[in-house]
């Protein structure tokens, strides 16, 4: 192929006159197409869509609300790169994937699905491209993450079958789930292949169930995380803020360091596997009052913790993820709640 130089090709929508379903109308204004950058493209393996004629190329996420579109720079580009992340949900666990994801894929661009605007500025100054759920895609992508939490939304598998059209089948989709359908609550021993408390016995875990379900049925895979904490986040901080909590001491819980989930994710997008289920914990299940005890003993905490109180709520579990390690290769950096703190069990 011979070298093509900085000329220009200016390019006019409307008279292509070819459309699909997965394309808007081709009706904005003519765009003008560096050659160069087309033929770098293609070297990189970057995809060149028809979406692309349609968009500036500079913006890099799409919305539905007007003229806020160019303030938040959210008219999608068409350019989806062969490492590019698409995050429904780039909550706390989200953002730790997307910097994962960028320092094993450096040049790649991670996309940010939220339900509302509020956090989009964070969001771009993180170098994450923000975009609104319930807006017509005009691109999918290689990888896709949900970790869109069930609370805000009437209808979690649903979602989860709109983020599945956002992938393009070639890389991987995950779909953070809970440990919470392990149909365990005697402080027995759990693993990955544990069976699963059965549809319709709770609303909570059918929500969960019937979310995975739309995931295996697409390709894509689901990772059962226990409790996610860090310093200020999780169970402890919860139980500190209470002070008096009205559960019984001895529920053995099962923890894992956001840090860690987050690798994990990273490690299971990367196998680009499908349709399976993997359980992220740290091996190290505690009761709830093994957890505060640590707390205490840490000196790392202002507030003070008085007693868990109840005598008859449902036990715990305790999880083994050792089959997940094996297979994806994977090892957490805080191994337990106890090394997080700095402090011996």
């Amino acid at each position: 192929m011979d070298t093509i130089t900085g000329c220009c090709l200016t390019l006019r929508p409307r008279s292509l006159g070819i459309a699909d379903h997965h394309s808007p109308q081709l009706s904005t204004p003519k765009r003008t197409v560096s050659l160069l950058s087309l033929y770098k493209n293609q070297k990189s393996k970057t995809k060149l869509t028809l979406s692309s004629m349609a968009a500036p190329l500079q913006v890099s996420a799409f919305s539905t609300i007007g003229a806020r579109n160019e303030e938040l720079g959210t008219a999608s580009s068409g350019l989806v790169g062969e490492n590019d992340l698409l995050i429904v949900g780039p909550g706390v666990l989200g953002r730790l994937v997307a910097e994962k994801w960028r320092q094993e894929h450096p040049g790649c661009q991670v996309y940010g699905q939220t339900v509302t605007t509020d956090h989009h500025d964070e969001l771009i100054k993180m170098g994450i491209n923000p975009s609104l759920k319930g807006t017509k895609a005009t691109q999918q992508y290689p990888y896709v993450i949900f970790c869109a939490p069930p609370s805000r939304t009437s209808d979690y598998p649903g979602d989860v079958r709109e983020a599945a059209l956002s992938w393009n089948g070639d890389g991987s989709f995950v779909f953070t789930s809970s440990s919470a359908p392990y149909d365990c609550f005697d402080n027995g021993q759990c693993n990955e292949d544990s069976p699963v408390v059965p549809i319709g016995r709770s609303p909570r875990t059918d929500v969960l169930l019937k979310a995975e379900k739309v995931v295996l049925e697409s390709g894509g895979c689901a990772i059962r995380l226990a409790g996610l904490y860090k310093a200020d986040r999780g169970a402890h901080a919860y139980w500190l803020e209470k002070g008096t909590v009205e559960v019984r001491p001895d529920h053995i819980l099962n923890l894992i360091h956001y840090e860690d989930a987050a690798s994990l994710a990273v490690a299971i997008l990367k196998k680009k596997l499908r349709s399976r289920i993997f359980l992220g914990c740290d091996n190290h299940p505690l009761s709830r009052q093994e957890v505060m005890d640590l707390v205490a003993k840490s000196g790392k905490f202002s507030k003070k913790f008085v007693a868990f109180t109840g005598t008859s709520d449902p036990l715990g579990k305790r999880l083994n993820n050792s089959k997940t390690r094996e297979e994806i290769g994977w090892e957490p950096e805080y191994p337990s709640f106890a090394h997080f703190l700095g402090v011996s069990k």
